[in-house]
């Protein structure tokens, strides 16, 4: 099969249709048209094989996860959703291989009102880049840099359970269905994304892990932060782990849970169930900013954990 067959059989009409598409797969370049008033958000992601997921992944799964990863990030400015390009380095051309990460790509993107509108089919190590563009009110985009001293601090789901799963992949260990979905279909958190636009001083989603994300805010933001470790949402599976051996780096640096932390002015903390509703998934608080800088993390107790380490860095460990 040429690239060209590939890209009209498998990467064509992939996701919702949408008025703003002018021009899609097909042409040199797609034609899209941004709304008056709206910024375009864009983010983009690469996962290679071996590095962001194990060879032998579902590819449905992987579909799913490389759109999910960049839905994610525009979630992280508050941003809806639109379009996305991707791009795809195959060893070979399988058939029912790329058939079935169509499929997860468009079962996500259909969800969220995505269109594919273009990319890329070449020959090499398996890698798919995904480029997503997203809508937001000019003005209103959650940043960064915009965490005060007073600021609660604010993570949606449960983190460590992506972390947990590899883990267990790794080791050859067992790994439930529940918490290998956490892993491999994770659930980008558009609609809080939507919803803190008007609430929420700053935001950015867990990709490499709370440590290393949360130190981003705290860098662009001039500040400090205090954590209390007891207050950090774990699943059951992922408590067991930790309690037992003080383990706070599974939940702390794992990375992959692709959930938001965001910070709040403390009166809007009443706002908080609302949100939760809203959105469709739990809000806890975790902290609060502090005067200074750098993230102290608290035990029950009050004594300070020490880590002995940031979150997932490429170029850290070559």
């Amino acid at each position: 099969m040429s690239e060209f067959h590939l890209i009209r059989r498998y990467l064509t009409g992939v996701g919702a249709a949408r008025d703003d598409v002018l021009v899609d797969v097909g042409d040199d370049c797609a034609l899209l048209r941004v709304p008056a008033g709206q910024a375009l958000a864009v983010g983009i992601d690469t996962l290679v094989a071996g590095v962001h997921f194990l060879p032998d992944t579902d590819p449905e799964s992987l579909g799913w996860k490389a759109l999910a990863v960049n839905l994610s990030d525009l979630a992280a400015v508050g941003a809806e959703p639109a379009w996305a390009t991707m791009a795809l380095t195959l060893p070979e051309a399988d058939a029912a291989w790329l058939a079935a990460l169509a499929r997860g790509f468009g079962a996500l993107a259909a969800a969220q009102a995505v269109r594919l509108v273009g990319g890329d089919v070449t020959r090499g190590p398996l890698t798919i880049t995904v480029q997503a563009h997203g809508f937001v009110p000019d003005g209103r985009a959650l940043r960064r840099n915009g965490a005060r001293p007073g600021d609660i601090i604010g993570v949606s789901g449960t983190i460590g359970d992506a972390g947990l799963a590899l883990r267990r992949l790794l080791a050859g260990e067992p790994v439930d269905e529940a918490l290998r979905r956490r892993l491999e279909r994770p659930t980008p958190r558009v609609a809080l994304g939507e919803r803190l636009r008007d609430v929420a001083t700053s935001a950015i989603d867990l990709s490499d892990g709370l440590l290393a994300d949360l130190g981003h805010v705290l860098e662009a933001s001039g500040c400090g932060a205090r954590v209390e470790l007891a207050r950090l949402p774990l699943a059951d599976q992922v408590a067991a782990v930790v309690a037992p051996h003080d383990d706070w780096m599974l939940p702390l640096a794992s990375g992959d849970d692709y959930e938001l932390c965001f910070t709040l002015p403390r009166a809007a903390a009443a706002q908080l169930p609302a949100l939760a509703a809203a959105a469709g998934c739990p809000l806890t608080i975790i902290g609060e900013i502090e005067s200074g800088d750098g993230l102290r993390c608290l035990r029950t107790d009050g004594s300070l954990w020490r880590g002995h380490g940031g979150g997932y860095d490429h170029f850290a460990a070559t």
